[in-house]
Parts: C-alpha cells; structure tokens; sequence
C-alpha cells in the first residue's frame, strides 16, 4: 500500500499546481443554449410524406435554420456549403427537412451500407437533449443514399450507436442548378432529407411546454468537414451542454405504451459426427419462437424484455489461439445487451477520455456471462450432446431517469438448468452441466450542481441453484460486487477533473469451490515464494476490493492524465464481470500537447509520453516503463500513429502459472500504423509492431495490411492478412512433482518451459453488399493457420531469476509430451437482412465453421491450406422474422 499512498500524494499535488496553470488559459464552458438564438419548430396542419422530395406545403415557408459553423480542423469558419433546416411537430412526432445544397453533386460520397455501419459518408443529423439534462442525449442521422443511424449519448459528448430506434427518413439526390425561389420547393443542386422522429422512441420530463436541447449538424465527407449549428472548439470539452434549446413545443403528443416484436426462427444444423453417435447424425432441424418487448414507464424510463432470445443472426466470434493463462475477451453482439449498454458502465463517467498503462481495468458488467456455454463437466462417456449456450428463460432491462439528475438502470435474467446426453456403456442417461442462475445488475448515478459532481452506485449478483450437487465444486453459488463511483470538477472552469471508483466483491461457495478459486490463473494465492499470499483451504467465501484513482484535463492543448489503482488478491467479478488478474498496486503519469490547428501539411496532431509503474501487494515490482505516442492527420485525411514503450526488468509472478517468480530482462516495443482517406473508393492501412527483449533471446513482430475497395456505392470488399511471429525462449510448458532436489521456495515443484517458435498466417475477409437502404447482404470469412514448435526444454533454476537447468536441447524430456501444434480454423458467415417495414426484420444466415489439428510445429502453408479446405464442415442455417406491433 506504500506505493499507493505515495502515488495518491502526489497526484493531488499535481492536481493542485497545474488546475492553477491550466484553468487560466481555458475559456469558460458556455451557459447552456445561450451562445445561440433557440429553435422554434412549427406545428403541422396537414401529414407530412416522408419521401425526401420537400413537396411538401410545410417546406414552403422559410427554412428555420440555414446559418451552420464548421468545426475540427477549420473551427469557427463559415461552410464551404451551405444547409437549410425546417423543424415541425405533430401530435405524435418531431418531423425534420433538410436541404444540403453542394455546388459539385457529382463529388458527394453517397454509399450504400447496413444501417449504423459506419463509414465515412455526406450525410445529415438532429441531435437531441430531450430530457434537458445537457449530459444525455439522442443522434438520429440519414445519409444521401438514405442509410440511417441513430445512437444514444452520455457524459457530455460520448456515443453509444448499439440503440436502434424505430423512426423513418428518406434522402434524394438533385443534379440540376439551384433556382432563385428561395424556398424548399424548388430543384436546386445537392441533396434533400426527411425524418420523423416518434416522440415514443424519446425520453423527456412531462410537463407543459417543453424545452429540449438540438443541434442540427452536416457532414461533407470529400472535405471532411462537420458543420454545426454549435460546435465544440477543438481545445475545450462538452457536447450536449452546448448545444441550444429547441423551444415551442406544445404538451400533448402521445408516447406508444407498448412496442412488441414477436419472432419466429427456424433452424437447420449440418455437423460432423462420429459414427455410431446416437444424438447425431449429421442433422437437425429446430424451431422456436420468442418475444421482444420495449415500453415506456412514464416519459422518463425504458423497459426492454425478452422471452426465449435468439442470437443467431449475430456475427461469428474470430478464432484465436491463446497461450496465455489469461481469458480470451470478446465483444457483445446480441441486441438485448448491446442496446443501452453504456448505462452498465461502472467508474469513467465524469472525465471525457481515461488513461491506462499496464493497468487491468475490471469490466464490472460483462453481459457475455449471461448464455454463456455450460460450464460443467463430464463423467468419461462413448458419446454426449452438449448445449452449446445456455438458454436464456427471460431478461428484463429498465433504463432511464429517476429524476431529471438521477440516471437509473437494471438487469434481470434467469438462465435454464442444462443438461447433456450421454452414452456410456450401452446406456443414455443424462447430465447437469449448468445450473439454473440468476444474473442481476443495478446501476444509478447521482449529478451534482450542473454536473460539476456526481456519485454513483452499482451492485451485480450472480446466484445458482444446484441440483445437481457435483456441480458445487466447479461453480460460486454466488457472487456479489458492490461499488462507488463518481467525479469532481476542481475549478470552475471545468478543466481539472478528479475520477475514479471503489468497490468490494464477495463469493460463496463450498470449500473445494473456494480453494480452486484461490489457486486459478487471476488470483494465484498459492504462490510460493511471496509472504502477502496464501490459500486457505477452510473458506467458503473470499472478499476482495479494488480502487482506481483518475485526475485529467479536460481542456487546452495541453494534455494530462494520471492515476493510481489498486486490485487486491482476492478481488473477483468474473461470474459478472471481466478481470484478466488481480493483486496489482499501478500508478502512472502522463502529458502531452496537442497541435489543433492546420498548417500547410497536418490538419491536426498530437504527442503524449507517460511514465508507468505496478506492484503486486507484497511491493514486487511487475512493470515500469516509459511509453511515447505522436498520432498525425495529414491535409490527405491519412493518420500515421507511431509508439514506442521501453520496459524496465521487471518480475513476473504469472509465468510459471502460480510458482515462484521469474526475472523478465528489460524489452523495446513499438509499433506504427498508417491509414489512408475512408472517403476514397480504395482505402488502405498498414499496421507494424514488434517486440524484442535482448536479454532473454525474445522477440516478436507483426504485420497487418489491409486494403478496403468500393468500386460501386453499393458494394464494398475489405481484405485485412495478418502475418505474425513470435519466439519466445521461455514459454510455459509445464509445473510437474519435484523428484529430485528443488529451491525450497519452489513448493515441492518443478516448472517447465521450453523455447517457442509460433507462425500465424491469417485473415479478415469481408464483403457487402446494400440492395436498398434496408435490403443488405453482410459476409465475414476468417481463415487462420498458426503453428508453434517447442524446442529447448529447461526448468527454472531459481525463483526471482531468468537461470534456466537445460535438457536435451534435441526434444521433450521422457514422459512429456511435445507441445507444439498446428491448428488451422476457417470460418464465417453470410447475413442477409431485410427491413420490411420499420422495427420488422427478416434475417437469413449461414454460418460454416472447419477446424484441424496436427501436432506439428512447422507452418507449411500449401499443406495446411489444403487440409482445412478437406476438413469436415459445420454449417448452419437460420431463419428469423420478426414484426413490430405498435400496441
């Protein structure tokens, strides 16, 4: 803890010398809405047709809006184009016009992709602050091909595209000069948008008049050039607290009580088998049908449901080899948990960007948990049919404000008591290998005084209940976290925050549970050579706590941000959360400056560097290190990035997966990339990293190129290989009984590693297609070799070194088997996906997975190839429509 008190001690001195240095340079944050006149939508008399055209009789007035500022590299200039902007009203929605005039229509960037892809396109967007809070808020974008993308924003500037809305827009191309009316209703050059916006798909304060925060905004893709009506200089902070009010809006639209979609799936499986296998064949064919429901509990809060999901229409997880005693992380795909998954964010709400070196951020809710794959095991049976995922009974999500300072969310959801079939012995039977859970998640946020302060909670439990009383051993029959977050402002200029969280966790479980826990690859309290660790073998419940400390800057070119955090030993969140490790002390320092405006080559730039440092609680030291970073955009639109991190020795106390520690020589690591214009019909990047740590004979490198075509607006083809090699002298093989004489703080073991020389050869393969702006066809395709051939085999010598007691250098020692491998995977997936009418969805998907393994450390490509292309396939077809009622 020393090390966490020097480094707390010291932030809070920075904090006070630079808040003074820092706050005299930073301009105010404006008042909200006052730096510019408000907006006054007028009530409709008649419908309005969403069609794009502007025909219209409510466009043939004088627009409500036509005087925009450009933002980001050329901030506070007037538009290259100019844009015009009608805003109106009926009693069940805010219905939106816009005339994007452009002198050169045939330079517009005008694609076609899926809806919230995102790419760099001309298009148009209403922000929104519907509930006035100037922290929250709506987008609700159209593209000129008419795509459309809408996402929710928190914490004053940051976005969440995973909400869809149920809304419509259309977009029309105009090719002929501009006439001199004055008015929508004549042709001009550019392009011409319609949304309407439900008030159903909104959050706000019931009342009487309303009075929302908006910001109409435009995007010329050619420039690169956003025009606001309010923009954020590029050298202060704050979004949604600038943007200005939309006033007028008179009480009385109605909000839809209820949205539900009801589906259907149909399912065809096509999998290998084993002869003789009598719960597989090589088919099987399912149907199923389940619910999506989403209504409004008063104007402030959503309530999302879902009966017997389906997520089948979602991408394929990426293959990856993992050598590491770390998890594999990868992203939510599933819309229930996606949508509105930022109100789960626990512990970076207040400050507008977090620093991080070295530092294993627990992801405190981590929704993949929920359906996971059952986690039981086996007893030794011919054949068993395993679920792959765990069925979800229901799930429920309530979002929202409590009061209009009070931001609130919840989870709730119960997974099915699983179990396999068997066949042993010329019987079936059947058995648990999940056991029916619960999974729950609360999360409320307090502001303070304009969101100068703000202080916030969340509680997540898991809790199981066993039938099958086996299953006690390998699972927590609970687990619980509790913390506190929260942020201050320190001046009033709000340019000096201070951040961070605190919390505790608590599992349950038998005492066989509770030991494997302690000895598992996130804790290792078995480790033998540390006096701050031990296992207690009589628990039934560990408790941990963790802490993270933040001070930044919001605002200058000046760039700061330090922090200390804290993870003891036996902090755990994993049966809700993600943790790759915890008993680490880190602390780091850090600064920069940032170059914002344009000269003749660089629209903009910047540099940071960074001292960082981690201990484990028993003061080891386990990384230092220096980290530099400079990231340039040229006048092309192309970013070059480029850093390099050199490591001072250090200690590794999870090389010999829970033994005693090993020296680690000091190491360089860089890395580079360089990405070209999105604009352009071909786009490519490059990406360079490598890794060598002289000391230890160590190295590695990488390299990623990748190139994305769009010879047509509705077609694009990306290609990404990656080509990867690593060697590493001392890879884990091993830890086996000691039969001879070991180091007394080896714990009775003896812990084997061996020279690894690995060889990845892989791809990311994507093609898309866009009949319509609701009509998409999406294909993924990974095909990945990778091999590694173990060589050199040693045993440590001492503990706190990098001594290494060499074997026959020819191969294994007797009785260990040769780890090395050749895997090879290739798999994907086609969606195509048809929105028939708003909310409606019909999805049609193929996936297909082949995998092979060799224990073969030689990476032939030519015989690889050939031998995953013969591999059996896995395929699967699924069917899904679904139709949106408005009840």
């Amino acid at each position: 803890m020393r090390q966490v008190m020097r480094s707390a001690l010291f932030a809070s001195a920075v904090a006070a010398l630079l808040s003074c240095l820092g706050g005299a340079s930073a301009r105010a944050v404006p008042t909200h809405g006052d730096s510019v006149p408000p907006l006054r939508p007028v009530r409709l008399t008649s419908p309005v047709v969403v069609d794009g055209s502007l025909n219209d009789a409510a466009w043939h007035v004088p627009p409500t809006l036509r005087t925009f500022t450009q933002a980001g590299a050329f901030e506070g200039q007037v538009p290259r184009e100019s844009t015009w902007v009608w805003l109106a009203y009926d009693e069940d929605a805010l219905v939106v016009a816009a005339r994007c005039w452009d002198a050169h229509p045939e330079s517009m960037v005008v694609r076609l992709v899926r809806r919230d892809t995102d790419t760099a396109v001309d298009y148009f967007e209403i922000l929104l602050d519907p509930f006035h809070d100037h922290r929250s808020g709506y987008y609700f974008a159209i593209s000129a091909a008419g795509v459309l993308y809408d996402a929710i924003g928190f914490n004053d500037g940051w976005w969440d595209d995973t909400w869809d809305g149920v809304w419509s827009g259309r977009s029309r191309r105009q090719m002929v000069p501009r006439d001199g009316a004055g008015m929508a209703g004549g042709e001009g050059t550019g392009w011409t948008t319609e949304l309407r916006i439900p008030f159903s798909q909104l959050r706000y304060r019931p009342g009487g008049e309303q009075v929302w925060g908006v910001n109409p905004h435009r995007f010329i893709a050619r420039h690169n050039e956003d025009d606001f009506y309010v923009y954020t200089p590029r050298e202060e902070s704050g979004t949604m607290s600038r943007w200005a009010h939309l006033v007028g809006l008179e009480n009385g639209h109605r909000a839809r009580a209820v949205e539900l979609a009801p589906y259907v799936t149909g399912k065809g499986e096509y999998l290998g088998h084993a002869p003789g296998d009598p719960f597989n064949d090589g088919s099987r064919h399912s149907t199923g049908l389940g619910a999506d429901l989403r209504t409004a509990l008063g104007n402030n809060l959503t309530l999302n449901a879902t009966v017997n999901p389906d997520f089948g229409q979602v991408e394929v997880d990426p293959a990856v080899v993992n050598l590491s005693d770390v998890e594999s992380y990868f992203e939510e795909k599933r819309p229930f948990f996606t949508e509105n998954s930022r109100v789960f964010s626990f512990g970076n709400e207040g400050a507008n960007d977090y620093w991080g070196f070295n530092w294993p951020g627990p992801t405190v809710f981590y929704s993949r948990r929920v359906g996971r794959a059952p986690q039981g095991g086996l007893p030794l049976v011919e054949y068993a049919d395993v679920p792959v995922a765990t069925r979800i009974l229901g799930a429920a999500k309530l979002t929202g404000k409590l009061t209009p300072s009070v931001n609130f969310g919840m989870m709730h959801a119960l997974t099915a008591r699983e179990e396999a079939d068997v066949f042993a012995g010329g019987l079936e039977s059947r058995a648990e290998v999940e056991p029916l859970t619960y999974y729950g998640v609360v999360r409320g946020l307090k502001e303070f005084r304009d969101r100068r302060h703000g202080l916030g909670t969340m509680v997540t439990l898991a809790q199981r209940r066993f039938d099958d009383r086996g299953l006690e051993s390998l699972l927590n029959r609970q687990s619980l976290m509790a913390g506190l977050d929260g942020w201050h402002f320190i001046d009033r200029r709000q340019v000096w925050v201070l951040s961070g969280w605190a919390g505790v966790t608590r599992l349950a479980g038998t005492r066989e549970r509770m030991a494997a826990v302690q000895n598992d690859s996130r804790h290792y309290l078995q480790r033998p050579d540390v006096s701050h660790l031990g296992v207690d073998s009589s628990a039934t419940s560990l408790a941990g706590y963790g802490a993270r400390l933040w001070l930044h800057k919001q605002q200058g070119s000046l760039l700061f941000n330090s922090a200390v955090g804290v993870l003891s030993p036996k902090f755990d969140i994993n049966d809700m959360g993600y943790l790759a490790r915890a008993d680490v002390v880190n602390a780091h320092l850090g600064s920069g400056w940032a170059w914002n405006r344009p000269n003749r080559w660089r629209r903009s730039a910047w540099a940071i560097g960074a001292l960082y440092e981690s201990h484990d609680l028993g003061g080891n030291l386990i990384a230092r290190g220096l980290y530099a970073s400079v990231e340039t955009r040229l006048v092309n639109n192309t970013v070059v990035h480029w850093n390099v991190n050199p490591i001072a020795v250090a200690y590794d106390y999870r090389r010999t997966r829970g033994g005693p520690l090993v020296e680690l020589p000091a190491a360089l690591q860089s890395d580079v990339s360089v990405t070209t214009d999105r604009t352009r019909r071909v786009m490519w990047g490059l990406g360079l990293g490598g890794l060598r740590r002289p000391g230890a004979d160590t190295w590695n490198w990488d390299v990623s190129p990748s190139v994305t075509w769009k010879p047509v607006p509705r077609l694009a083809l990306s290609v990404e290989p990656t080509f990867e090699r690593v060697v590493e002298n001392a890879q884990y093989v091993t830890s086996m009984a000691a039969s001879g004489e070991v180091p007394d703080d080896f714990g009775d073991r003896r812990y084997v590693f061996a020279r690894m020389d690995q060889k990845t050869v892989g791809a990311h393969i994507r093609c898309n297609v866009s009949f319509t702006p609701n009509l998409s066809l999406e294909t993924y395709l990974q095909p990945l070799i990778s091999a590694g051939r173990y060589a050199d085999f040693k045993e440590l010598a001492r503990s706190r070194s990098y001594d290494f007691v060499h074997y026959d250098e020819t191969g294994a020692p007797e009785g260990l088997p040769d780890p090395s491998f050749n895997f090879k995977s290739l798999r994907g997936n086609a969606v195509l996906r048809w929105e028939y009418r708003p909310g409606s969805v019909l999805y049609f998907v193929w996936t297909q997975q082949r995998t092979d393994f060799e224990p073969d450390g030689e990476l032939r490509f030519g015989a690889s190839a050939r031998r995953l292309l013969d591999a059996q396939a896995d395929d699967i077809f699924l069917v899904k429509a679904t139709y949106y009622l408005d009840l």
